[in-house]
């Protein structure tokens, strides 16, 4: 039987496939399904999203003219999740695969642990085109998450299920970063008394594509993120060798790709 308090929010854009999402969507059982799609997007995807709201699979489906980003969109899919009623919200992405009992593991933990907000797990990347696997593994309590967040994100995005008290107690996704949502996010959270936790479980299989690596890169980027984790530790009341960890993790996002893929499959 399905669970109805469990809405499951999605963003779809250009870039996204319609086999990959076809896979996404159909890894999502016993929660319903929230959808944006933001601005254009590839042949098919509209006519196979309609179809699916028709069919009830897919309970509320959005659309914008033009991209806004995935704070807008996911902010959006909150808003009208949260007005329907949903205690529980998981964030999913439009290419990645949920294991089989993902949303039960996680309804379970929230409905035994009252008192935690917010519930991720661990990872497992994976490449169709090349030969790549890596299970990426988080810290499992609150303090130790905290702590952890002085290096880096202590949460998968993609694993998440909110408990509605997020959203009361941090507010929605700031749309401030270019492309750092969860960081702030999770800096919101812990600054405003959340109580984070992850299931030491792979909870959703991360599609990972060629470019993965080189788009990680960038100047601009690398000094968005910089100025995001700088803003992360001022705001949390971390110590100095955060700013320590800050500044190698700048440089290694501009460092050239062979040397930033290797450290990135080493040390994370």
């Amino acid at each position: 039987m399905k669970n109805s308090n469990i809405a499951v929010i999605m963003s779809v854009y250009k870039n996204d496939k319609l086999e990959y999402l076809k896979e996404a969507i159909n890894s999502l059982q016993m929660v319903d399904i929230f959808i944006h799609c933001d601005g254009k997007v590839a042949d098919g995807i509209e006519s196979y999203l309609d179809d699916l709201l028709d069919a009830k699979h897919i309970v509320h489906l959005s659309k914008s003219d033009i991209n806004k980003g995935l704070a807008y969109s996911l902010n959006l899919l909150i808003n009208n999740a949260l007005d329907k009623g949903y205690h529980y919200i998981a964030r999913m992405d439009s290419d990645d695969i949920s294991i089989k009992d993902r949303f039960r593991l996680q309804y379970d933990f929230l409905e035994k642990h009252k008192e935690i907000d917010i519930v991720g797990g661990y990872i497992e990347e994976f490449a169709n085109d090349f030969k790549y696997h890596k299970i990426v593994k988080y810290p499992l309590e609150h303090e130790d998450m905290f702590r952890f967040f002085k290096k880096r994100v202590p949460l998968a995005h993609v694993s998440v299920m909110y408990r509605d008290s997020y959203f009361q107690k941090a507010g929605f996704y700031p749309t401030t970063s270019l492309t750092n949502e969860d960081t702030l996010m999770w800096m919101e959270g812990f600054k405003n008394g959340c109580l984070f936790a992850n299931i030491p479980k792979v909870l959703v299989k991360v599609r990972i594509g060629r470019d993965f690596f080189g788009r990680r890169g960038g100047i601009k980027k690398a000094w968005s993120d910089f100025k995001d984790r700088i803003m992360v530790i001022r705001v949390l009341r971390y110590n100095y060798t955060s700013y320590i960890y800050a500044l190698l993790i700048f440089l290694v996002n501009i460092a050239p790709q062979n040397i930033k893929k290797f450290l990135y499959k080493t040390l994370r």
